[in-house]
């Protein structure tokens, strides 16, 4: 009883560690982003983490034969993937990490509606209006709490690149089910995520060439390595278990915590407190949060 009653309690652990990793890629990922070309950076990332992932599934679950029929798929899969990541790091060009993260909260209610598209699944009226608060903290961030801002939807260059990419991110999720034919996860990763380094290679290979990496400093390594190791691999590990011990509800509930852990993560790296008006926004997206565990 006490073992079945703390799997609950593991998962909702996970997810909370989990968000926190995913946001340390809004922090890292704004120190650097001026640094390296995001086609160039994303196509490294793809790369050290095919390799990470590719060698968990050949030890612990294999990568069958069958699991190579219609490769189109990882294509597509990690194509969508590719253009989200690329996306974000242009946007952080510009754009602060706590709005990028802003922007990201707006994810759960896209994906809702790509899952209505896709697979039509239909979301609980409690649901919809926990998806609603969030969205609205979201877009207060965005919009920077200035009502004439939204009124004449003023939204800054890096915040609307990266949303564009979003809408990639949001139709990514349910599509992995879609095109699933029975892989195990492990090595269903690992396929999309060669994908989408395949693909890069051939699109980014000018700004790889034109990179003189040898020359790059210190905080692009240890991004690259914290987006390779922790935001790619050990983030998947801590989804997958999540996703296994909880309602997929609570398990997308915990997005809402991504603007909260970014504030953490810039005070941590010496950046200070974000303006006070961002607190509003983001106590929305908390009340999202707790709303979504409620159900």
């Amino acid at each position: 009883m006490t073992a079945l009653a703390s799997a609950p309690m593991r998962g909702h652990a996970a997810m909370l560690v989990f968000s926190a990793l995913v946001a340390g890629s809004f922090s890292l990922g704004g120190l650097m982003a001026n640094e390296i070309s995001p086609a160039a950076l994303t196509t490294a990332r793809f790369g050290l983490a095919a390799l990470i992932m590719g060698a968990l599934a050949l030890v612990f679950t294999g990568v069958p034969r069958a699991a190579f029929a219609a490769p189109w798929r990882y294509l597509v899969l990690g194509g969508m993937f590719a253009i989200y990541f690329v996306l974000m790091f242009e946007g952080l060009k510009t754009a602060p990490p706590v709005s990028t993260a802003a922007v990201f909260t707006l994810m759960p209610i896209m994906t809702a509606g790509f899952g209505w598209l896709l697979l039509r699944q239909v979301t609980t009226g409690w649901i919809a209006l926990a998806l609603a608060v969030g969205a609205s903290g979201a877009l207060w961030v965005i919009f920077r709490g200035e009502l004439a801002l939204a009124l004449a939807f003023e939204v800054g260059r890096g915040e609307a690149i990266y949303f564009i990419g979003c809408i990639f991110h949001a139709a990514f999720v349910p599509l992995l089910r879609l095109l699933n034919r029975g892989e195990q996860s492990l090595a269903y990763t690992f396929l999309f995520m060669l994908g989408g380094f395949l693909l890069l290679l051939v699109w980014a290979w000018g700004d790889i060439r034109a990179t003189d990496w040898g020359a790059l400093p210190q905080v692009v390594w240890v991004a690259l390595a914290y987006l390779a190791v922790f935001a790619s691999a050990a983030s998947f590990f801590l989804l997958q278990y999540g996703a296994r011990v909880l309602p997929s509800a609570k398990v997308m509930a915990y997005s809402y915590l991504t603007p909260s852990w970014v504030i953490l993560w810039e005070i941590a790296l010496g950046h200070g407190l974000p303006p006070l008006w961002i607190a509003a926004g983001v106590g929305l997206t908390v009340i999202a949060l707790l709303m979504l565990l409620r159900e």
